[in-house]
This record gives structure tokens, sequence and C-alpha cells, in this order.
């Protein structure tokens, strides 16, 4: 019977997914529909945030506003996941559930890993810390997440260098 289910979107508001979820595997737990409703999933990443030179690990919802439902689609599975709190209705044309193709959910089951993300982009002023050069300004001139790098033009002593930096050794001047 499981052959039959399929990955279905449904949409909530912005907020209420984990609400949402537990509301569903609950309702799925107290009538017992193990069998029709099989799993129910909030996509999140991992994504590491470096702000003043200070490093963070933070989990975020990759669709925000969404939950993903492993299900068999009946009149009885779709009016209990309807009537449940937050849920505004499937994702689909006229809100009729809509099954995602297999190659939306390979898409969707791809690990999306862990991202960095920094307050600070390529031109803005920041201060290096951290290092020999602590103190020293400088003019970023490139990001280069997937080395965890930055490339920092340094006026030093009269002169213009270029050096890299490990993200994390840069803080952002506020103008």
């Amino acid at each position: 019977m499981s052959e039959a289910a399929k990955w279905y979107v449904i949409h909530t508001y912005s907020g209420y997914e984990n609400k949402v979820a537990q509301d569903i595997e609950k309702v799925v737990e107290n009538r017992k529909l193990h069998d029709l409703i099989l799993e129910v999933q909030v996509p999140t990443e991992k994504v590491t945030e470096i702000t003043d030179g200070k490093t963070k690990e933070v989990e975020r919802k990759t669709f925000p506003g969404y939950v993903l439902l492993k299900m068999i689609y009946t009149d009885d599975t779709w009016h209990v996941v309807k009537n449940i709190r937050g849920v505004t209705g499937f994702v689909g044309p006229g809100s009729e559930p809509t099954p995602l193709s297999e190659k939306e959910v390979a898409a969707l089951g791809v690990d999306l890993g862990t991202s960095v993300q920094v307050n600070y982009e390529v031109g803005d002023t920041v201060t290096i810390s951290g290092t020999a050069m602590d103190g020293f300004s400088g003019i970023v001139q490139a990001i280069n997440l997937e080395d965890g790098t930055v490339d920092v033009m340094i006026s030093m002593f009269g002169r213009e260098t270029a050096a890299t930096l490990q993200l994390n050794q840069v803080i952002r001047q506020d103008d």
C-alpha cells in the first residue's frame, strides 16, 4: 500500500510549520492513520552565520510556510490535513493536492548541507581581528565561502597590500 504514497506540499501560516507538522503527527497517532500518512517533514538546512567575527550555526527552514507530507491521497487524509490549525491548503491548482514528481522529490532530497552567511560583502570596509594585522582596516575584494576565506585590500604604511584571511577574522565597519 505504501507504494501508492506520494509526496505533497501543504501551505501553512509562516512560523507555524513545526506546529502543523506536530499536529499532523498527533492526529496520525490518535486516528491510527500510519498506513495513510507516512511521513511529515519541515525541510531545514544548517547555516553558519559569521557576525562581528563570531561564528554560530543556526537551523533555517528551506521553504518557509511549507510542509512536506508523504501520504496516500484519499478524501479522509485530505480532510484531516486541511482541518489542521495553521494549514491554509495544499499546493496545486485550485488548492487541489498535486503530488510532487519523482524529479522534484529527488531535487528536494538533495542534501543541502551547511552554508555560510557573512554580514559583509565585496566593497565593504572591514577591520581585521585575530591576526598579526589586528586593527588594520581594508576593503573586501572577494569572498570565497567554499574555502572559508575573504580577500581584503589593506592599506599598510602607505601601500596597498592584498591579504587572504579566514571569514571570521574580519569585522564589518558600520559607516
